[in-house]
């Protein structure tokens, strides 16, 4: 049901369910249609465009729930082949004050542009870190005074002025109206949004920008276009993950034979020979996988035996 019906309002996690499938959620993307669905989450490496991690995940929670699942499994994954990640990119989706600080404590440089949500203060407001009190364009003081979670579970520290400051204010009508005094909260995680801000805008942070959105796009495109990723026809989230597994070692295994006969070229003929050998085997075994665990992937036989 597309997001022009009006009947779409309807249709949540708190109304439906598939009786067949109850591990699938309703996905509400603004623009996008109302369905039951899962939400794939890969990891891909900016050098060759390799998929590192993919997993299936519910999709009735946002993307940035799921970041640090990602990069533990990712970093756990290649430091068991010596590979050390350093910068992580993502998209804004998943940007949060937690990600921030756990991405910190693994020694990662996170590349996440900050959610429009943030809120780090106000315009002319000036932040006195040694007294924990904010500065108003009046020069009136908003003190601290308590830290306390709002509806959605995350926590902010509030600040106010008193009502003798605001009471004869001349920017009182356009700075809190008919409010007795200034309020102002900002987020207990303001110190890790203000260095991920600064990284991102930095010229090296634009790179990364760039990077991001011609690596991982990509690879998304052709999971959903030419490897059966667009609808998956399993029940269940484990068969769910097995089918992008399977998905993502396709990928692979394509792109590894794509690029290995530039470093059959460089070698011996005894070599060479030994290697086409171990490439015909496990292409092989991959096609006798291919045929009996998964039939949706008999359509890339034909571009495997090509590159080959």
């Amino acid at each position: 049901m597309g997001s022009h019906d009006y009947r779409a309002r309807y249709l949540s996690n708190h109304t439906h369910y598939s009786p067949t499938d109850p591990d699938a959620r309703i996905a509400v993307k603004p623009g996008k249609p109302r369905n039951l669905v899962y939400i794939s989450n890969l990891s891909v490496d900016t050098a060759n465009h390799v998929i590192t991690n993919i997993q299936a995940d519910h999709a009735d929670k946002k993307d940035s729930r799921y970041l640090q699942s990602i990069v533990e499994n990712t970093c756990n994954r290649l430091g068991k082949y010596g590979v050390n990640v350093e910068n992580f990119l993502a998209d804004t989706g998943f940007s949060s004050g937690e990600n921030y600080k756990r991405l910190e404590e693994m020694d990662l440089r996170a590349y996440i542009p900050a959610h429009g949500q943030y809120e780090g203060g106000r315009d002319g407001f000036t932040f006195e870190r040694d007294k924990d009190r904010w500065k108003c364009p009046n020069n009136r003081y908003l003190t601290f005074k308590k830290v306390k979670p709002d509806a959605k579970g995350n926590y902010f520290r509030h600040y106010r002025t008193c009502r003798s400051d605001c009471k004869n204010c001349p920017l009182k009508q356009q700075c809190i109206g008919k409010q007795h005094e200034c309020q102002l909260r900002v987020t207990i995680y303001k110190d890790y949004y203000d260095r991920a801000i600064k990284r991102v805008k930095s010229s090296f942070g634009k790179r990364m920008k760039y990077l991001r959105q011609s690596t991982v796009e990509p690879v998304f495109g052709s999971l959903i276009n030419f490897y059966a990723m667009n609808k998956v026809n399993t029940r269940g989230i484990d068969l769910a993950h097995k089918c992008m597994l399977m998905a993502a070692i396709a990928y692979n295994l394509k792109k590894y034979m794509k690029y290995s006969p530039r470093i059959i070229n460089l070698m011996k003929g005894t070599v060479k020979a030994s290697l086409n050998q171990f490439h015909e085997g496990v292409l092989s075994v991959f096609l006798v996988i291919a045929n009996h665990l998964f039939p949706f992937l008999k359509k890339q036989q034909n571009c495997l035996l090509t590159d080959l």
